[in-house]
């Protein structure tokens, strides 16, 4: 079972960056991780340290501890379940974090593959599309970077977890 997608874009997000949203959103599963991949090697030093107090590794001890000792095809499928937002244990874990802990997780893979994470096949060749995602990400400012990021992030995992209606929706004034 997935979860629907999240098509809601955050409003601090202009329409230049929502427009590289919608186009990493319209990539493949394996393409959404080499191209994770790709920005985490290039650019991985500034995207985690944006909120080094943000971050909180003892919240993730199934994905950055238990994760490791998987065997490269189930921690490969593991990552696809997260980018799916298909419901398993792991996507679970995923959607329960933060952005700023979610993006950690996805930096100490980066940091660790070809190494305790599955590897990149070393004949990888990224396609246009992940080339000219690559290049737009490079063209923006820090923060529209960090939105992208942070806005991707938020759209992977499994969570059965509900926003709280507003107002508006529901035309009821909350109570205390």
């Amino acid at each position: 079972m997935t979860s629907s997608p999240n098509t809601n874009q955050p409003q601090a997000l202009s329409d230049e960056t929502q427009k590289v949203v919608q186009a990493f959103d319209g990539l493949e599963t394996d393409a959404k991780l080499a191209w994770f991949y790709l920005v985490y090697k290039k650019m991985g030093s500034s995207i985690t340290p944006a909120a080094p107090a943000a971050t909180d590794p003892e919240l993730a001890p199934m994905l950055l501890g238990d994760y490791y000792e998987l065997s490269d095809n189930e921690q490969l499928a593991v990552m696809r379940q997260i980018v799916n937002r298909e419901e398993s244990e792991y996507s679970r874990a995923y959607g329960a974090l933060k952005e700023n802990n979610q993006l950690m997780v996805w930096y100490a893979w980066a940091q660790a593959m070809g190494d305790s994470v599955v590897g990149m096949p070393n004949d990888y060749q990224p396609t246009e599309a992940i080339n000219s995602l690559l290049s737009q990400i490079e063209g923006l400012d820090f923060d529209d970077q960090i939105s992208i990021f942070r806005t991707i992030a938020s759209q992977m995992g499994y969570t059965d977890v509900k926003p709280i209606e507003t107002q508006a929706q529901t035309g009821k004034t909350s109570s205390l």
